[in-house]
């Protein structure tokens, strides 16, 4: 006899865990199973990687989910993310920074996933969530959508067999549902992956005692954030754990760095040694306190469907994952999940879902690629002291500007709102891939002069305003005001690179930048960090206006 449930969730991380705890605070009577192929507890530390939450993830976990408390007591407070272009220096003082001088308003954090792991696992069994690890699921057949889907299992050496009106992949790489639909697809982002734990502290804090490099920040907590080593196709991070331990990875473009260069321990830390040598000297010491070593080979990936009428999902890595740099898993693991609650709470409330769920996959789609074009073919500019901090620039004010006031006013399943901010929408995400490829042109012709500077994100009162907003609570006109205006700030700053690069950047696609804003290229850039070096004069800028007027 097969046991009933409502939702079944084949993968009891991150995502299949928040997923059932979001599904229990809308239903109370929800019969949730989850289903676990990992032993609990997990091991602390050395667990699993995508440790560092960004502001859509974090407000996922600390307000949605409502974790906040363990959030502060038993994880990391995160100092932001913040680079460095040290390619082959230890003399960290003299190369460019970008971060933030002081915490922006918006709370993020450092999180030991195992830790993390074990307390919603906890979690979801105080809340009468039925939780099973370690469960090893064997066949899934999926029924139509008036049927119940049937998943075999095996627990505590037995084989079980439940049936339930909706089964939700969580499952992680192991995508039991995208391998055997076949919805694996490629997206161009060929990149690969290796990380390690090193069971210590790791504080660049201690790097310099230069005073004027030490006076860039108001605390000296450069270790509380995820710091990036970058340089050309590739960028290292140092992220710390709660429990007392460091995270150190390399990624890189396969083109430039292949895998086999980097794919044992011994080979990263040769790696490490030539392009990066702080984080190599702050390592070599600590070998004896190497607690694990994996890499992923070719780690982004697409998927064909994630959502159907038919009332099964795919949430988390299960379904898409996009590139580590700024962290976006956690982001879009948090949208997934909301979107399936919406389709579940639809269905339960007697609704056709067959069309909420295109729709929702076409939003979900959507802002995927819009997150992907920040990554694809974009490796190269990493080690430009010049294009890239401006790249950061940009890629922070289109998040916080569009997607995150989004998510933080709940408003990815107002499809009403969202059809009205349409036009601004989709201009936002052409003006985003045209500033992508100008910044590709313009790194071609950079200097790349690598000043003893740091850009300080808290220093430009517009984009700490933008972050500090996102807690705001805005009614539907107010929000809508607000994105279209962040928008026309977008023009202006897509506009500013433009005058930044003068000369350097002068091409067809600076062209369809200043044609796409419909803005002629200013002689001063007030919306952009203070310049490292001197901006190009204004004889030079000329060049790239000469499209303003046509």
């Amino acid at each position: 006899m097969a046991t009933r449930h409502d939702v079944v969730i084949l993968g009891g991380g991150l995502a299949g865990l928040t997923l059932a705890l979001q599904l229990k605070q809308r239903f109370g009577e929800l019969d949730i199973l989850v289903l676990e192929r990992r032993k609990h507890p997990v091991p602390e530390a050395a667990h699993k990687v995508g440790e560092s939450s960004v502001e859509i993830g974090a407000n996922y976990f600390d307000t949605v989910i409502g974790i906040r408390p363990h959030l502060k007591a038993r994880q990391l407070p995160k100092f932001g993310l913040r680079f460095f272009f040290s390619e082959g220096r230890r003399d960290i003082e003299q190369c460019t920074e970008v971060g933030a001088s002081n915490y922006l308003p918006t709370p993020t954090y450092q999180l030991d996933r195992g830790i993390l792991e074990n307390y919603l696992g906890e979690l979801a069994t105080e809340r009468g969530i039925r939780f099973l690890s370690p469960a090893v699921v064997r066949e899934v057949q999926l029924a139509d959508r008036d049927g119940q889907h049937e998943v075999m299992y095996e627990f505590e050496g037995a084989e079980h067999r439940v049936t339930a009106p909706w089964v939700v992949d969580a499952a992680g790489r192991a995508s039991i549902l995208k391998r055997k639909l076949g919805l694996l697809e490629d997206n161009a982002h060929d990149a690969n992956a290796v990380w390690f734990r090193i069971g210590a502290k790791i504080d660049m804090d201690d790097w310099s005692q230069d005073p004027a490099w030490l006076g860039r920040v108001r605390k000296q907590e450069r270790w509380l954030s995820t710091n990036h080593y970058c340089g050309e196709g590739y960028w290292a991070w140092l992220i710390p754990l709660s429990s007392g331990s460091h995270s150190v990875g390399i990624v890189c473009d396969a083109k430039l760095h292949p895998l086999n260069t980097m794919n044992t321990f011994e080979k990263a830390m040769a790696w490490l040694e030539k392009y990066q040598p702080l984080v190599y000297d702050s390592c070599n010491d600590k070998r004896h306190l190497l607690q694990d070593f994996l890499f992923f080979r070719n780690f982004s990936f697409g998927c064909k469907q994630v959502y159907s009428g038919d009332r099964w999902a795919l949430t988390g890595e299960a379904g898409l994952f996009l590139d580590p740099f700024y962290s976006p898993g956690s982001d879009f693991i948090g949208m997934s999940n909301t979107y399936i609650t919406e389709l579940i709470a639809r269905d339960r409330a007697g609704e056709d879902i067959r069309p909420y769920a295109k729709v929702y996959e076409q939003l979900y789609v959507s802002f995927y690629e819009s997150t992907l074009a920040l990554y694809t073919d974009q490796y190269p500019i990493f080690g430009d002291p010049e294009v890239m901090p401006l790249k950061i620039l940009w890629d922070y004010a289109y998040y916080w500007g569009v997607l995150s006031q989004i998510f933080f006013q709940r408003k990815l399943t107002d499809l009403n709102l969202l059809g009205r901010l349409r036009d601004d929408l989709m201009h936002a995400k052409k003006l985003n891939f045209a500033v992508q490829a100008f910044l590709r042109a313009w790194t071609k012709k950079s200097a790349r002069r690598n000043a003893a500077y740091m850009h300080d994100q808290a220093g430009l009162p517009w984009l700490a305003e933008w972050n500090r907003g996102l807690r705001d609570e805005l009614g539907d006109a107010e929000l809508k005001a607000r994105i279209q205006a962040n928008v026309r700030q977008l023009d202006q700053l897509a506009i500013q690179l433009v005058a930044r690069a003068g000369v350097d950047g002068v091409g067809p696609e600076a062209d369809a930048l200043i044609a796409l804003t419909g803005l002629e290229p200013p002689d001063e850039t007030p919306l952009l960090f203070a310049p490292s070096v001197p901006p190009a004069p204004r004889a030079l800028r000329e060049g790239a206006r000469h499209v303003a007027s046509a």
